[in-house]
């Protein structure tokens, strides 16, 4: 059984930083870029960061980029994802997720892979002001 299990949320002040953890299972770690994706309150979800396990590539949203940091243990079947510089904004729960990565001319983007594992419950941030 797939399994992708987020953890290490919490309440952060604005400016502080958080180090979420995921745990993966079920399938071939190396074969699979894993993500982290994101619903705040009253909104959809939004792709975070993606880290390509093959060659180690990450990916990230406007969002977060320079503040936020995903990296993996293939050794563990681990994906990390160092958030520093929080803002409420941040503030959601956060998942772990198998995902694919599209690279075009000047652009890359990813998104969650349907159909792969369930999403958890995920690990809520709330980043006060």
């Amino acid at each position: 059984e797939v399994q992708l299990q987020a953890s290490g949320g919490g309440l952060v002040q604005a400016g502080g930083s958080l180090r979420l953890s995921c745990v993966a299972s079920g399938f071939t770690f190396d074969d699979y870029a894993i993500g982290w994706f994101r619903r705040a309150p009253g909104k959809g979800r939004e792709g975070v960061a993606c880290i390509s396990n093959n060659d180690g590539t990450a990916y990230y949203s406007d969002s977060v980029k320079g503040r936020f940091t995903i990296s993996s243990d293939s050794a563990k079947n681990m994906v990390y994802l160092q958030m520093n510089s929080l803002k409420p904004e941040d503030t959601a729960v956060y998942f772990c997720q198998a995902c694919r990565i599209v690279v075009v001319p000047g652009r890359s983007w990813f998104n969650p892979l349907t159909d792969f594992g369930s999403w958890g419950q995920g690990t809520l941030v709330t980043v006060s002001s």
